[in-house]
């Protein structure tokens, strides 16, 4: 059945202007002419008017000629009806199987395009549930790169703290190197004047033995004091390096914390970055294989369309071979009756 859209008179219009012009109707012409239609609901038009135009021609000759020429043109006119309804029963039946098969070919070139419309369907609903999954995972990519910069701006964070404690650690060790060098400072200064003090009392030995046993005993308890003194602030200063130590062996083992937690957050940073390409490459693939199934689609239109014009193709060889058959049994019907027509008027112009 016609679609709607072109009506039978519009066909039927651009037919007529176009044998008018001289030209042998067909779809593609008829659809220029209107400007618009489907090629199928053109097709079934063009067949309509065919299958009226055949019709038209099994009307009889007028009777408005004497008897006996009336008689002869009629018993020709059945002949040449009964040679010409052979030879068209014959044609119209070959025509009516290329119809079928078209219209078979027509049918299964339909059922083709639903499958591809379907398919077409199914293909942009896999676009979208694609599309649906590509947005819920670029929000977790979001979400996944937020994390990622908190994670930097931590990992920052502990950086800076790291310095700072580096800074104190080294502060504290320029602190300790500077007490251990004035100590060793002060036990120089003090062996010095130690040196010193025993040097006087060796020349002042000779003259005053007594006197120099009592400055010995004398040098001998400011030695063992400072000596005292010294072992105290060597202690002093041994237990401060202890701690120094301490605190450092604690700023050490927060520093290694620091980075334990700094190799974890880059451990996560790097599986983020492996989800974000395993992302890439999904979204190509899926670009990809959306690419090739619009190919297979344009493709399946292109064999549409050769399809239609290849069973217009047909459709209009079996009708200008049918309309051959019919002008070639025409012209043997008029040959048939000119010499018959031209009997009687020379016969009443040999009476006159």
């Amino acid at each position: 059945m016609a679609r709607s859209g072109v009506r039978y008179e519009d066909v039927q219009r651009a037919i007529d202007e176009l044998m008018a012009a001289g030209q042998a109707p067909s779809v593609q012409r008829i659809r220029e002419a209107l400007g618009t239609g489907s090629f199928t609901t053109i097709s079934e038009h063009l067949r309509e008017w065919r299958k009226r135009r055949e019709e038209n021609r099994d009307v009889p000759p007028p009777r408005g000629m004497p008897a006996a020429l009336q008689e002869l043109a009629e018993s020709l006119w059945q002949q040449a009806q009964e040679g010409a309804n052979e030879a068209l029963a014959h044609y119209r039946r070959e025509a009516d199987e290329r119809i079928a098969e078209a219209q078979q070919a027509v049918a299964a070139s339909e059922r083709r395009a639903e499958d591809a419309e379907q398919r077409e369907a199914a293909l942009s609903a896999h676009l979208t549930h694609t599309e649906a999954r590509l947005n819920e995972q670029t929000s977790e990519f979001a979400r996944l790169q937020a994390a990622h910069d908190a994670q930097q701006a931590e990992a920052t964070r502990e950086r800076e703290a790291r310095t700072r404690v580096e800074a104190r650690l080294e502060e504290r060790q320029a602190e300790l190197e500077h007490q251990a060098q004035a100590h060793r400072e002060a036990q120089e200064e003090k062996d010095a004047t130690h040196r010193q003090l025993l040097s006087q009392e060796e020349q002042r030995h000779e003259a005053a033995e007594a006197r120099l046993m009592g400055l010995l005993d004398e040098a001998r308890q400011e030695r063992q004091a400072a000596e005292k003194s010294h072992v105290a602030r060597h202690e002093r200063l041994e237990k401060r390096h202890e701690a120094a130590q301490a605190e450092q062996q604690a700023l050490r083992e927060a520093l290694q914390e620091q980075q334990q937690h700094r190799r974890s957050e880059e451990q996560a940073r790097l599986e983020a970055e492996a989800t974000q390409a395993g992302l890439n490459e999904e979204i190509s693939r899926l670009g990809a294989q959306q690419q090739d199934d619009r190919q297979a689609l344009d493709r399946r239109e292109a064999r549409i369309e050769a399809l239609e014009q290849q069973l217009e193709a047909r459709l209009w060889s079996s009708l200008e071979k049918m309309q051959e058959s019919q002008a070639r049994l025409d012209a043997a019907a008029e040959n048939a009756s000119g010499p018959d027509e031209a009997g009687p008027e020379s016969k009443e112009d040999a009476d006159g």
